[in-house]
């Protein structure tokens, strides 16, 4: 298995994209921290099915927002199991792909901006500053972190949640020009639009019909369809791709 003896941290892994992934990396051996905000019982349950899948699982509440709640994580991380191989940082603000009620631009005030950077860029800032001693410890880390398609391609205008993601990208390329000499490397996995998840279920039918009229592979993405791409950035097999943003939505996004 590729990530046997491998120590994962999945942010918001709790549902959605975030418990795909997790599974993932357990059928591959890993044992996977399954980070969680508020929904315990949801995040007991992702860590039981990684134990039954051939891995490991242990469920973690952080607030990765919360310096000081993440720093515990790390803390906690390093004295039970002393090592960290990679991070998926996946864990966002909540926001709903609704087009029909999305907040225009001239409805939008600063602070809804904010709050989406905070979600996106600083929770993914503060997880990475605190997680990087750990990482340290052991040659071939990864980072990996999760955008949107929609920084290339606005299908829908969501203002302030994908100028969020477009932040998180310029944040992903630097961090990787700062850690790359340390054989430290970080790439993004850009979705678009996936269901079912809680953020897409208010997405009408006739959107995603259009969505996937657009869509070369002709369907809309699943959170199973974003676990692969994310192991593969996170494993040896990508040793040589740091920097990079790989789109995973079917083809809507080419180049």
């Amino acid at each position: 298995m590729k990530f046997r003896d491998r120590t994962v941290l999945v942010t918001g892994a709790s549902r959605g994209i975030g418990a795909a992934i997790a599974r993932a990396f357990a059928a591959e051996g890993a044992t996977v921290v399954v980070n969680y905000l508020r929904n315990a019982e949801a995040a007991e349950w992702v860590a039981a099915e990684c134990r039954s899948l051939g891995g490991d699982g242990w469920a973690l509440q952080a607030d990765v927002t919360d310096d000081g709640a993440v720093r515990a994580m790390a803390d906690r991380l390093s004295d039970e199991l002393g090592r960290l191989d990679a991070i998926v940082n996946n864990a966002f603000r909540p926001y709903a792909f609704d087009p029909e009620k999305r907040a225009l631009f001239w409805d939008l005030e600063w602070g809804d901006y904010r709050s989406q950077v905070d979600g996106a860029l600083k929770g993914t800032f503060t997880v990475c500053r605190a997680m990087l001693p750990l990482l340290r410890r052991r040659p071939g880390g990864s980072i990996v972190n999760m955008a949107t398609d929609l920084v290339a391609r606005p299908t829908v205008p969501y203002h302030d949640y994908a100028t969020a993601k477009s932040a998180l990208v310029g944040f992903s390329r630097n961090l990787a020009a700062e850690l790359g000499p340390l054989g430290i490397r970080v790439n993004c996995v850009a979705p678009g639009l996936v269901y079912p998840t809680d953020a897409s279920r208010s997405t009408r039918e006739d959107v995603k019909d259009r969505i996937i009229a657009q869509t070369p592979l002709r369907r809309i993405a699943t959170p199973e369809d974003m676990a692969g791409p994310v192991l593969f950035l996170a494993s040896d097999w990508s040793r040589f791709m740091t920097g990079q943003t790989l789109y995973v939505d079917g083809g809507l996004v080419m180049g």
